[in-house]
């Protein structure tokens, strides 16, 4: 099997590695890497950016030099890790302020001679990892996935990022055990690129 040139996007918006969603990225990394896989990492509350704030932010303001590497590393990567805790029923702000700075026009779609969007960051894969203290049937089914669902559809979906797979990881604050098996997992994740 030939590796996989994976980026990991850490969305907790706390730098503290003491986090569950840091010791997921870092297993899935660790592991992906023991495997052959190349792996890159961004951490989202490392690069201080400003928010968009209008259209003509968005179409043709200045791109800061952090979200340039970043948007450097995703077009590298042919599998995305997307790892988030769960605030407020959907992803922090801070990880939807990166990727508005970071999907922009000239980057991630244009708009072609014909009138259409045109996905620029087709062929890449992503996998959505989000951790929450609900149980994730109850996220899943009750409240109906809607962060999870906006992320695939409206953002990566957008842009050509596709097939995009999730894992929901619930009751994370439950017991010690649980949340080493999930480690495991994203461990055994890692290994095969996924």
């Amino acid at each position: 099997m030939t590796g996989r040139r994976i980026a990991i996007i850490q969305g907790h918006p706390d730098m503290a590695d003491t986090h569950y969603c840091h010791a997921l990225a870092s297993v899935y990394g660790d592991a992906a890497a023991a495997a052959g896989h190349e792996v890159r990492n961004i951490q989202v509350a490392g690069k201080p950016f400003e928010l968009v704030r209008s259209k003509h932010d968005w179409d043709s303001g200045p791109v800061p030099a952090e979200i340039q590497s970043a948007q450097q590393t995703i077009a590298w990567a042919d599998h995305l890790l997307i790892v988030y805790p769960l605030w407020l029923g959907t992803m922090p702000a801070m990880l939807k302020g990166f990727f508005e700075q970071v999907l922009r026009p000239g980057y991630a779609v244009d708009f072609g001679e014909d009138g259409r969007w045109r996905k620029l960051l087709t062929g890449k894969s992503a996998r959505i990892v989000i951790t929450m203290g609900m149980p994730a049937l109850a996220y899943r089914w009750f409240f109906r996935a809607h962060s999870l669902k906006s992320l695939e559809r409206n953002i990566l979906a957008f842009v050509g990022i596709k097939p995009v797979r999730s894992t929901l990881i619930g009751l994370v604050e439950q017991s010690d055990a649980r949340r080493n098996r999930w480690l495991k997992r994203l461990a055994d994740l890692g290994r095969k690129g996924r």
